[in-house]
């Protein structure tokens, strides 16, 4: 597979020294444009059906963010090169899949493009697909905590759990409980069975994930239709369950 890339970056001089690389190290990247500025970048990102966008953080007329904004539903995996090392959270926060510091390090630019591609790879096949899990559930018991003592739940009945401030939403088929534990508490708690974190906010009982969608950080859809968000940082530990 090749990723079908294009750069963001209004310096030619580092356009040309990424583009080197790429050329030299990176066989698995088909590049397929180049962009000075965030105007011509939104043109290539309108033409191309695209894998793979490199995006300097700081450009004349606004910043990567600002071009993110105006793409909310990317199907393209992004890694942001930038010379400043405050903008790696807000990188997180826009589901970037890598952060690379200038000057470019060969090593970590590898590491980039390969972490990229085998999230492709997984994506491409998984999507719109009916999916089995290579776990199975364990059958077990979980207590739930509440004011008048506690509930015990089959763990399998579980849906997803989604987080609520200090309180935690229990998803089952035909309703939901809300419990005053932490959505990181019912983490640990359903540590032994085949439960993923996919996003700051959810919890998923991976049996029933049906289908997996490609997006920003892409996204499940479970048994009952619902659909999660799957933030970039959870989406590669997701991917290794199916």
């Amino acid at each position: 597979m090749k990723l079908k890339t294009i750069l963001v970056e209004d310096e030619a001089n580092s356009r040309e020294i990424l583009r080197n690389y790429l050329n030299k190290y990176c066989p698995q990247v088909d590049l397929v444009g180049e962009a000075p500025s965030i105007e011509k970048g939104l043109e290539l990102i309108s033409k191309n059906d695209l894998d793979l966008v490199f995006l300097d953080v700081e450009m004349p007329f606004g910043n990567a963010f600002d071009l993110l904004d105006k793409v909310p539903e990317r199907t393209f995996e992004t890694v942001f090169v930038t010379a400043y090392n405050q903008y790696a959270m807000d990188a997180l926060n826009s589901h970037a899949a890598y952060y690379l510091m200038k000057p470019i390090n060969i090593d970590e630019l590898i590491k980039a493009v390969e972490y990229v591609l085998e999230i492709r790879l997984k994506e491409d096949a998984l999507e719109e697909r009916v999916l089995q899990p290579k776990l199975k559930a364990i059958e077990g018991k979980i207590t739930l905590p509440q004011q008048d003592g506690f509930q015990v739940l089959n763990v399998k009945d579980i849906l997803y759990c989604k987080a609520d401030d200090n309180y935690t939403e229990i998803h089952l088929v035909n309703k939901k409980i809300l419990v005053s534990k932490t959505l990181k508490y019912f983490e640990g708690a359903l540590a032994d069975f085949a439960f993923a974190r996919i996003h700051k906010s959810y919890l998923v009982n991976v049996n029933e994930v049906v289908k997996y969608r490609k997006g920003k950080g892409g996204s499940v859809v479970v048994s009952s239709g619902k659909e999660l968000l799957v933030s970039a940082a959870r989406k590669k530990e997701l991917l290794s369950y199916f």
